[in-house]
């Protein structure tokens, strides 16, 4: 009998009742409670008495009185004006006490690093939503052996470098080094590879590993997760991956739309496997998929994170994704269901009302689920037509699903064509298909999505250009800008100077 799986899973039975038993959560009551206790630990600060912090716990409304004295912040404000001093080794900045961690992360738009604060309360924080997670696959109803069976988890490298007063690293390595002492038993591929900085040898490091584990469940970007995959099918002669891994019954994945990912998924499987997904960012674990029926994730409104949402419209956003000043902001108890906003947070690490760079849409509001529709920064409007990276999602999956082929990775980008414009479109696929069919196909889709792009096709964006390249382009691509592996994803909107390096960089490739 397996005696671990049974008391693992009795615990995560006996945990999830209190979830589905209690009164009926209200996400605005958990979220008022969440910003009194920030402003309260934080009034102390260089940030809380900046801003006043304990004149607007005195407020009637102290959500009214938060949004009108505290700013709006994008990174390079909030770096330039606060953060730098807790990269300095000074304490109580924004946060109270000093920071020891930043996570590192340059998204899919920024050339330089980022320093994203991750403080004490922020790693118990990811913990227990992490944990309630793992609760929560009771509802799978999985037999008692499968509680015992490794979790793969890959994200960049779990070594962190110290600089004289703080640890700077990948996310992932960072809540590595501070996973509770139970779960270290599941973790793969272990505390050795994990650490591994080249992506090449953690590969194959991988590879050799794997027909030894027992694996149950897979953490990850699907772009990676792919090629993992592949290469131990590939080095084994086998079939499909439950050769290896004949347990392996849930995917988590997070970071980007995983319906263009589901077809070539689906071959690498022997058997079914539960799609599971997740947003965790370098600022928190925002949400995770709680229902098994429903394509979208239910909020954390109750840890770690306040949230308000811009309307990602061009009242509040310039052509180029850019936050304008004073923007019109939303509160939970304000949003609107299948309307697209871009996240602000304020956090247990000393973010506050700090534009992350991701837009969403609740499909919910009764459940609090959103759904990820792209990046405030990768959408298309160089003459009105708004679109967005759901609809370009949606459009890549369609040409797939109509040709049966498999687009493993994408970029669009927008462009002046003699004195109006066009749309170009670099599609990654070892499949056969014609460029031009390409291109047809995914205009009349993109016509059927967005009203808007139907309108400006006959008006302003004159020609649509499609380039066909294998695969393998794009990784060398990720593998020269030192974005191979882990949690890191190709830019789905290329503009500017990322435009013209990826450009020069093609041409170099079809020489």
């Amino acid at each position: 009998m397996a005696i671990l799986g049974t008391i693992i899973k009795n615990a995560y039975a006996l945990r999830n009742i209190p979830l589905e038993k209690r009164r009926k959560f209200d996400g605005w009551r958990a979220q008022k409670k969440i910003l009194r206790k920030f402003l309260k630990k934080a009034q102390n600060t260089a940030f809380g008495e900046h801003y006043r912090f304990q004149e607007i716990l005195r407020s009637p409304d102290i959500v009214a009185s938060f949004q009108e004295r505290v700013p709006t912040h994008d990174y390079q404000s909030m770096f330039q004006q606060w953060w730098y001093r807790s990269l300095n080794g000074e304490a109580f900045v924004t946060w109270p006490g000093r920071v020891k961690y930043f996570a590192l992360t340059s998204g899919t738009s920024e050339a330089s690093s980022k320093h994203i604060p991750v403080t004490g309360d922020m790693i118990r924080a990811i913990r227990r939503t992490s944990i309630r997670q793992l609760v929560s696959t009771v509802k799978y109803d999985f037999p008692i052996e499968f509680y015992e069976k490794g979790i793969l988890m890959i994200g960049g490298s779990t070594h962190l470098q110290f600089n004289g007063s703080y640890y700077e690293g990948d996310l992932s390595g960072i809540s590595a080094g501070n996973l509770p002492f139970w779960f270290q038993h599941f973790y793969k591929p272990g505390k050795r590879i994990s650490r591994e900085r080249d992506w090449e040898t953690k590969l194959q490091e991988i590879v050799k590993k794997s027909v030894n584990w027992d694996i149950g469940v897979i953490v990850g970007v699907p772009a990676w997760i792919q090629i993992i995959m592949e290469r131990i099918i590939e080095h084994y002669n086998v079939e499909t991956i439950h050769d290896i891994w004949p347990n392996l019954s849930v995917y988590v994945h997070s970071g980007v739309a995983f319906d263009p990912y589901i077809k070539s998924f689906e071959r690498l499987f022997g058997k079914r496997v539960i799609f599971n997904e997740s947003y965790l960012a370098s600022e928190g674990y925002i949400a995770y998929q709680n229902r098994l029926d429903v394509r979208a994730m239910k909020m954390v409104m109750d840890n770690g994170l306040f949230y308000e949402f811009v309307p990602f419209n061009d009242e509040n956003f310039d052509t180029e994704g850019n936050m304008k000043e004073g923007p019109q902001t939303c509160t939970l108890n304000e949003i609107e269901e299948n309307k697209e906003y871009a996240l602000l947070l304020t956090t247990c690490s000393g973010a506050w009302r700090y534009l992350i760079g991701d837009t969403i849409k609740f499909t919910s509001k009764a459940h609090n689920e959103i759904v990820i529709t792209g990046r405030t920064k990768h959408f298309l409007s160089i003459c009105g037509e708004h679109l967005s990276q759901d609809n370009m999602n949606r459009a890549i999956k369609m040409l797939q699903d109509e040709f049966n082929i498999e687009v493993r990775e994408w970029t669009v980008s927008g462009i002046r064509y003699d004195s109006m414009f066009a749309h170009k479109w670099f599609i990654g696929t070892d499949s056969q298909i014609d460029p031009e069919t390409a291109r047809g196909k995914i205009d009349e889709y993109l016509k059927t999505l967005n009203d808007d792009y139907r309108v400006e096709r006959i008006a302003a964006i004159k020609e649509i250009f499609v380039e066909v390249l294998p695969t393998s382009v794009f990784a060398k691509w990720m593998k020269i800008h030192g974005k191979e592996g882990g949690a890191n994803k190709f830019p789905r909107v290329l503009k500017n100077k990322q435009l013209q390096e990826w450009e020069k960089f093609i041409q170099e490739f079809n020489k």
